[in-house]
């Protein structure tokens, strides 16, 4: 993970480290603690992204409004 805290990552930068996450699982045979280190590394990184897609609905819901 890069240095910068999961909240203060863009879409992009976050949804990076998700994949980039997910191809070092896939690729190599990880010890069980590294695994599970990963796979929580990925939970915060994808509930992230949830929350900035879901704020950018949010935006694009209200700018059709007005």
């Amino acid at each position: 993970m890069p240095t910068k805290e999961i909240t203060s990552l863009s879409f992009e930068e976050a949804f990076g480290a998700l994949q980039a996450i997910l191809k070092q699982m896939e690729e190599e045979n990880l010890p069980l603690s590294d695994a599970l280190a990963f796979y929580e590394e990925g939970q915060k990184l994808t509930a992230h992204c949830t929350k900035l897609l879901e704020e950018a609905e949010l935006k694009l819901e209200t700018l059709k409004g007005n």
